[in-house]
């Protein structure tokens, strides 16, 4: 737990150093759980939504984009639920006089029980070596087996209790389990209660003239409220996709972990809708498609995990979460959920309007059902930096701090260096950059020796360095370095561009899936 933790700190510490995120307003001691996205870190965002809508716009002929408004008409919200129970329940400790949400208390204190496990599996790879079958000591390891279903009985009775509201036994729950806080070890809470997470603001010139809004908490009902414009103006048939990407605002009382969770956010969103009866058949279709654009990145196939829902939201038939391996456990990354046609006929019913879809096929109208995709950006920032911070050994004793972030998403793909400040070099390197910035986002680095230059780089996790050296005025070749491998080649010029747009473009790496 504790090295968990020193690699969070060293995660939140180098996204500081290296311009990728602030402290909002960290000049006037900062805003809780608000952050900036410094000059790398809005271009490392920009790379992970652009290949997020690549795949699911661009390369998908029956998928549109939509950019709707922050400010909607409040009763879109009444239709949506979230003015009646769009809450968390939230517990008090008497002591500390801390606030948390209570079911990530009972998620924190079942992912100790899945750090236990991978232990155990760290313990049997290291004493049986290359015998050792994973999947087969998950399976049968008694103590293994115990963990796992002490954990899922946990989350089963969380998920009902908070299905049924009973939240008196949701602090039954904690006080069984005797989960202390974090902060004071104190076991002394309070009961729990429900907090509704809605940003209330107004809309108006005048207090006698005002409308209450909210800041929309997901940007969902953007897509739901604009069915029928798409599909009309689109002339779109079932089924079909309206996706987006937008900032949502939650009133985060137990804000915490970074980016992770925020009162200020940006979801990438689809929503499918189908034809009624299909919707299990397209959730496994999505649930795949998915999974196979996570894969896509290279960042390991055993830091992700299905977690299918115990509880399922009153309006859906089935729900799964993309759990990721952050830093602090696995937690939640995407969300795939069948949503059937709860939105569509409340928007209709508040509304007044009909929101249904002619199928000529079949001669008649319907409601169509709803398949949503939902993934946070800034997690899959906080995914992806994490994931890309490692501490290397060289061969020569030394180590070195490397950002191995997916090349298709780094921030900048090449960093420009002349070995030394004179001797025509600068205006060669100069004249590189000039014409590779068309094309890719380059950088120009002179200062200091070209090893310490390649450290740097290498920390602020740019894939390749193009050293000019005095050769190069004779043969029009420079040495292009690798981060991840440190491999040093001669190459000309004029190659430069094709050997970094393989690396690097979108299509060879969306090609994977």
């Amino acid at each position: 737990m504790a090295k968990q933790e020193d690699k969070f700190k060293r995660v939140i510490s180098h996204a500081k150093e290296y311009g990728y995120v602030f402290q909002s307003s960290e000049i006037y001691d900062g805003l809780s759980a608000v952050y900036d996205y410094a000059q790398n870190g809005v271009a490392l965002k920009k790379n992970i939504r652009e290949y997020w809508w690549k795949a699911m716009v661009q390369l998908n002929e029956n998928i549109v984009g939509l950019d709707s408004a922050i400010f909607m008409h409040p009763t879109t919200w009444k239709a949506s639920g979230h003015v009646d129970a769009f809450s968390d329940p939230l517990i008090d400790n008497k002591d500390s006089k801390k606030r948390y949400r209570a079911d990530v208390l009972v998620e924190d204190y079942v992912a100790k029980l899945d750090n236990k496990i991978e232990k155990e599996v760290k313990k049997a790879a290291k004493r049986f070596g290359d015998a050792f079958n994973k999947d087969e000591f998950l399976a049968t390891n008694q103590r293994v087996l115990g963990y796992k279903e002490k954990g899922d009985a946990i989350l089963k009775r969380l998920g009902q209790s908070l299905e049924k509201e009973d939240l008196a036994d949701v602090k039954a729950l904690i006080e069984e389990l005797e989960i202390a806080c974090p902060l004071s070890g104190s076991k002394n809470w309070t009961d729990v209660k429900q907090f509704n997470l809605m940003f209330g603001t107004k809309l108006g010139a005048s207090a006698e003239n005002t409308m209450d809004l909210y800041l929309r908490p997901e940007t969902a009902q953007g897509i739901f409220v604009n069915f029928l414009n798409v599909q009309k103006t689109g002339r779109m048939k079932i089924p079909f996709g309206i996706a987006q990407t937008g900032k949502a605002f939650r009133n985060e009382i137990v804000a915490r972990q970074f980016i992770f969770r925020m009162r200020e956010f940006e979801q990438m969103e689809m929503q499918f809708f189908i034809k009624p009866g299909t919707q299990l058949d397209w959730f496994k279709h999505w649930k795949e498609t998915r999974m196979k654009w996570h894969l896509s990145l290279g960042m390991g196939q055993d830091n992700y995990r299905f977690h299918d829902h115990e509880k399922l939201a009153h309006y859906a038939d089935a729900a799964t979460d993309i759990e990721f391996r952050f830093p602090f456990g696995f937690k939640e990354l995407e969300g795939i959920h069948s949503r059937t046609d709860f939105d569509l006929k409340a928007h209709e019913e508040h509304s007044g309007k009909k929101l249904q879809f002619f199928d000529h096929e079949d001669n008649k109208s319907y409601v169509p059902y709803v398949l949503e995709t939902s993934i946070g950006l800034d997690r899959m920032f906080l995914a992806v930096f994490s994931n890309a911070l490692q501490e290397e050994e060289l061969e020569n004793g030394s180590t070195r701090t490397v950002l191995k972030l997916p090349a298709v998403l780094a921030p900048i793909k090449a960093a420009i260096l002349p070995l030394v400040k004179k001797d025509g070099l600068p205006e060669v390197a100069r004249k590189i950059m000039d014409d590779l910035k068309w094309d890719f986002e380059v950088t120009y680095d002179e200062k200091d020796a070209v090893g310490r230059r390649y450290r740097r780089q290498d920390a602020n996790g740019t894939p390749f360095c193009i050293t000019v050296d005095h050769d190069t005025l004779d043969d029009n070749s420079v040495t292009i370095r690798h981060r991840d491998t440190m491999e040093q080649q001669r190459v000309k010029i004029s190659e430069l561009k094709e050997i970094i747009s393989k690396e690097v473009s979108m299509k060879s790496w969306l090609m994977k899936m």
